[in-house]
Formats: C-alpha cells, structure tokens, sequence
C-alpha cells in the first residue's frame, strides 16, 4: 500500500489562503489505511482549518467529500457536484490521486493536503514500514524475497557493504543488514547459488515518467491504430 503523511498543519493553512470555499477531499483506500487521508482525518483537517479561520477572523468555509480512489477517474465523478462549488479542494490522496483529481478538473485549484513517503506494509497498529521503491527492474526472485532497493540504505546490490558488522546495518546497529537477511533466506530455501548471479547496475536515465499498458489491450492503445 502507499503510506503518506499529513502536511503541517500551517503550509496547509497557508495554501487555502485567498480561496473561500474550500473541499477536503479524503480518499478511501491507501490513505485511509494509513490514518492519513480517509474521511475521518479529513474531517478533523476541515474542522482545524475551519477554527483557525474563525480565530483570524477569516470568511472561509470548509466541507468534506470522500471517494474510494482517487487514482481512478470513475470515481472522481463522485467529486463534480462538491468540486463545482468549491474555489479550491484540498486534496487528502498520495500524489498520484493529487495529480488525477487536479487533471479531471483542471479549472479548480487543487493543493496537496499529505506528502506521500513510501509503498510499504502494515507492521502493527499504528507502525508502516518500506518494502519497495517501485524501481521497475525487481530482483526479489534472486534475492530471496527481500528487497536490497528498499532494505538496504545505500542500495548494495551484490552483497553488503564494508560496514555490515555481525550481521547489522552500519547506518544503524539495531537495524539487519539486508544482505544478511537475503543470505539466511537464500540458505534457507537451498538458494546460495543464487548469490553467484550478478545484478546488473541499474541505469536511471529513462524511469521518468512511465507508463505501462496491459498486452491484452497494446493493440487498443496504440499509435499505429
């Protein structure tokens, strides 16, 4: 799932300045998981930013509206009606939910309510951890299923760096070292040879922006058509 955060509460405050009806636009899927986004937290985001304009004696109005999914344009609809009065939305989704709301209404100013951190799992109540930085190239079938891109903050990929020590990271003592971790798991599932293979460097010159259709639906989409 992609976890995010809420941005401080003033760069919020401070970017529905100058617009009078404003619509806190939650979303109901990954946000909402993440405690970040969903309706709930956009209504406690509307209810702030509606006191703090009270006390600054401020002639704002602030609603709440909520769809499933951001990042899908079906569900945007649900927004017309709320959108169609409102001078600004404030839109609670990761930045790719932002970036489709902002485009299916391109004549409603669209500000980003979260910052959006990372694709991870949920660890406990409450606790997300990083598990993939969509780099587009995976490696999890040679690397045991643990991610070196993600796990690993300096991104070995072909075994640990001089710093690991008894196994742990040496950015941090407390953390594993993800080659470490790959090796047990490798040795575990009777895949050391695994370790003789070489990953290539990774080239980064061609990742932005990407773009990916199904080959059930290439002949559809494409430009020869």
């Amino acid at each position: 799932m992609i976890v995010a955060e809420r941005k401080p509460f003033d760069e919020i405050a401070a970017a529905t300045s100058g617009f009078r009806k404003v619509l806190v636009a939650a979303c109901g899927t990954c946000v909402a998981v993440c405690l970040t986004g969903g309706e709930k937290e956009a209504g406690i985001l509307a209810a702030q930013l509606d006191m703090a304009a009270t006390l600054g004696d401020r002639e704002q109005v602030f609603s709440v509206g909520c769809v499933e999914r951001q990042c899908d344009r079906e569900f945007l609809e649900e927004l017309g009606p709320q959108i169609a009065e409102a001078d600004a939305v404030i839109s609670m989704a990761c930045g790719a939910g932002i970036q489709f709301l902002a485009e299916a209404y391109p004549d409603t100013p669209v500000l980003s309510g979260v910052n959006t951190t990372f694709i991870g799992v949920n660890e406990d109540v409450g606790v997300w951890t990083e598990r993939c930085r969509s780099c587009r190239d995976c490696v999890l079938s040679i690397t045991g299923g643990v991610c070196p891109i993600a796990l690993c903050p300096k991104g070995m990929l072909n075994g640990p760096c001089g710093g690991a020590d008894q196994g742990k990271c040496e950015t941090d003592r407390e953390r594993d070292c993800a080659w470490s971790v790959i090796y047990r798991r490798l040795e575990n599932t009777g895949r050391l040879a695994n370790l003789e293979e070489v990953i290539e460097a990774r080239d980064h010159r061609d990742l932005l922006p990407g773009r990916q259709v199904h080959p059930a639906y290439q002949r559809r989409y494409s430009a020869h058509e």
